[in-house]
């Protein structure tokens, strides 16, 4: 089995891609320069799956990813991770902080560092690259313009740079949540855990429209942790939703909330069912309200095949 990643080696991603694969040697780990580069890998059977960033709890969604899982095809959401994200200020042996004048990294990275930036080196120039570990190869490089690199320890370590200043998030609890991606197969079993993910195109622009998605789920007590409007590309004012729900395909009230978007939508691009990661299960858990449980979902439909068999003792 081969996993791709956003790369180049020393990424958050990896670590994601470790946590959710431990068995996998490093030799079937292969770092992809680019979100785009790891989903076309996994659409030409070239990996078996791929790990890439899809949120932020800072910065919010990663547009690469969430661009790529509502175009092209479809691919699956098999399991996500949640990981705390620390930076770390490195620069090649001997330097010092003042002598830092261009930085490089991520743009996601920079979003969490403004306020460090603001206030410890105010008059650097800050440069986006691809990655954060690609910042750190770059200033590792003799002939390189940059002076220090934002990016994780591993990076930084890995390239032999000398760490300048560590914790320069402005977010002690910042954290980025990273989806393992596959080819369309048959889904893992419900865990009692999980959630649910998807794109719904709406059919036409009208009042109510959005509330008439949401009540999908909101009628059947299923509970959603994510909604993000995202622009269709077919003109200016219209816009797909992505969301996230508790729970799982097979459950009875998720299954249903989406017969019931079929119903409304233009089309509903079904992303995958999966565990949470852990960083969720310790959060207070959803209680469904009165008639919502899949024991009642289970009851109503007995009930209703007694009446449509004739039965009604």
């Amino acid at each position: 089995m081969r996993y791709a990643y956003l790369g180049p080696e020393g990424t958050f991603t990896e670590a994601a891609l470790r946590a959710l694969k431990p068995e996998a040697p490093e030799a079937a780990r292969v770092p992809y320069i680019g979100v785009d580069a790891v989903f076309a890998a996994i659409r030409r059977g070239d990996v078996d799956g791929g790990t890439v960033p899809l949120e932020n709890s800072v910065e919010g969604g990663v547009t690469a990813t969430i661009a790529e899982l509502i175009n092209g095809d479809p691919l699956l959401i098999a399991a996500e991770a949640a990981l705390p994200v620390e930076f770390t200020l490195f620069g090649r042996e001997g330097a010092t902080i003042a002598d830092v004048k261009r930085i490089a990294t991520h743009p996601h990275a920079l979003a969490q560092c403004r306020g460090w930036l603001a206030r410890h080196l105010p008059d650097a120039e800050v440069f986006t690259v691809s990655s954060t570990a690609a910042a750190a190869q770059g200033v590792a490089d003799p002939g390189s313009a940059y002076d220090a690199a934002i990016c994780a320890r591993i990076a930084g370590e890995r390239n032999g740079l000398h760490a300048l200043a560590e914790g320069v998030g402005d977010r002690a609890d910042a954290a980025t949540r990273f989806v393992h991606l596959v080819r369309p197969q048959p889904l893992p079993e419900p865990t009692g855990t999980d959630r649910t993910s998807l794109v719904a195109f709406l059919s036409d622009d009208h009042p109510g429209a959005l509330v008439e998605l949401l009540n999908q789920f909101a009628v059947r007590g299923v509970n959603l942790t994510r909604l993000e409007s995202r622009p269709t590309g077919d003109g200016l004012g219209r816009y797909c939703f992505c969301l996230d729900a508790d729970g799982h395909v097979a459950d009875p009230a998720v299954g249903e909330a989406l017969m019931g978007l079929r119903r409304l939508c233009k089309e509903v691009r079904f992303l995958g069912s999966y565990p949470r990661a852990e960083a969720d299960t310790e959060l207070t858990p959803f209680m469904p309200t009165r008639g919502t449980t899949s024991a009642d979902f289970y009851e109503a439909q007995e009930w209703l095949a007694r009446i449509r068999a004739g039965r009604i003792d």
